[in-house]
């Protein structure tokens, strides 16, 4: 706890420069005047840590200790350089270590100021109340959707967001909502390089994409995460609305076999250069085509071309042994051979139906359910009875449908009548596995969620 005695910490603020039109970082230079206390180096430690730790100036970025030109002395910042206000506690220990006061100076410059400190020394008044310096990171860029009260400050606010995030190489800036068919947007450069081609990383999977032609929401990344963990590797999955694969791509890194699709060329051609990226060209088959079509044909798609049995990866030991073994370290003659069970396990089947449907185009997904309607109608009707016992023994698919809702206190009764009527079956908390899960707020009146549940015979005949 600190001291009653203790010097409260300086604080300061960059210069105040409003109606800056352009940004000049020599107009942000501000100067603490300090005393210091100069005492020999071996009783520095002493000093800050224990007798005077109550006094000693701690600032972000600024050391505590300076040099003195005498190098058998240092100097330790202290946090006033007004003598007067040092405390009888202070003068003791000064007194104490037989420690001369000096004057100190410590310049802050532009590099100094974090982002919003900038803003607010710079934007009008009127614009104080809030700071427009939240962004969405997509790779090295940073996405803006700023306020309309902002705009005539956009140049100078990318600048300064730029300046302070290193890990960044453009900022842009949203200019239209995401209505149109391929769900990207327009957006205007503020700073930096005008570069949409993105590298990221997310849960151990590579993404390669341009920004500006696909859509790609990195706040999703947990519930990318949550549904992938919910598949069992043996899983067949199709996700109807890919994009450029945060679904698609680390399912089929699990195992899973994965049929993935976006109409949007750009986001198709993504997809199928990140399965390459992440070497799951094998498991992952993609395609270009409209959700509906794309719902309907792939029962028969999957049956006909069926993914191969998963094989789960084999252990490090397992590798290390083999690696050795391919080496000649070790003969296959002498090598151990793994326990085995009196009975060896059956051969499983390939894999020929689907165990998951994936739609997350949450602006109008639900209006695609009507694709469930008759889909094993010509499974059915060309593979007859093997297919209906293959379904029986796998059992039919769950669809996970995203979706917004506006009515937000009775979001479970408007989500489920509108897929109601775009299912043409009635969807309820009784069905199978059905689940209303929340995944986010998207605006103060609109809501994110999952819609689960599992289809039904008489929805798929």
């Amino acid at each position: 706890m600190t001291s009653s005695n203790a010097l409260p910490q300086p604080t300061i603020e960059p210069p105040v420069n409003r109606g800056m039109e352009q940004l000049d970082r020599s107009k942000f230079t501000q100067t603490l005047n300090l005393l210091a206390a100069r005492l020999p180096a071996a009783r520095t430690t002493q000093f800050l840590k224990q007798d005077a730790k109550d006094f000693v100036l701690r600032m972000r970025g600024i050391g505590a200790v300076t040099q003195d030109p005498s190098g058998d002395y240092r100097r330790v910042l202290l946090r006033t350089g007004d003598k007067a206000r040092f405390p009888p506690k202070l003068v003791e220990v000064l007194k104490q270590h037989e420690a001369e006061l000096v004057e100190e100076s410590v310049s802050f410059d532009y590099d100094y100021w974090t982002s919003d400190q900038v803003l607010q020394a710079i934007l009008p008044e009127d614009l104080l109340d809030e700071s427009p310096t939240a962004f969405t990171q997509v790779g090295h860029i940073a996405h803006l959707n700023l306020r309309d009260q902002y705009l005539p400050h956009k140049f100078l606010i990318g600048q300064v967001i730029l300046d302070k995030n290193k890990s960044l190489r453009t900022v842009v800036n949203k200019l239209d909502s995401i209505d149109n068919v391929y769900r990207n947007f327009q957006m205007e450069v503020l700073a930096g390089e005008p570069d949409f081609i993105v590298e990221m990383s997310e849960h151990d999977c590579r993404f390669k994409f341009d920004f500006s032609k696909v859509y790609w929401n990195s706040r999703l990344q947990t519930e990318h995460a949550r549904l992938v963990d919910s598949f069992d590797p043996q899983d067949v999955v199709c996700d109807a609305f890919a994009g450029v694969g945060p679904f698609a791509i680390p399912a089929g890194k699990k195992g899973c076999g994965v049929m993935a699709s976006d109409l949007n060329p750009a986001s198709a051609e993504a997809l199928t250069e990140n399965a390459k990226l992440n070497k799951v060209e094998s498991t992952v088959r993609t395609g270009n085509e409209d959700a509906r079509n794309f719902i309907r044909s792939s029962v028969l798609a999957v049956w006909e071309t069926p993914f191969p049995t998963y094989v789960p990866p084999l252990s490090n030991k397992e590798r290390n042994r083999r690696n050795r073994e391919a080496r000649g370290l070790v003969s296959s003659s002498t090598a151990p051979t793994p326990p085995t069970t009196s009975e060896p396990s059956a051969p499983q089947p390939p894999r020929r139906l689907i165990n998951h449907f994936v739609m997350n185009l949450p602006a109008s997904a639900i209006e695609f359910l009507d694709a469930y309607r008759g889909l094993y109608r010509e499974l059915y009707e060309r593979h007859g009875d093997e297919a209906r016992e293959e379904v029986k023994r796998v059992g039919l698919p769950i669809v996970h449908c995203y979706c917004f809702t506006k009515d937000i206190e009775g979001a479970e009764k408007d989500i489920c009548e509108r897929a109601t009527r775009a299912l043409g079956f009635e969807v309820h908390p009784q069905l199978s596995d059905y689940n209303l899960r929340f995944v986010r707020d998207v605006a103060p009146k609109k809501e994110m969620y999952c819609l689960e549940f599992r289809l039904t015979d008489e929805m798929i005949q």
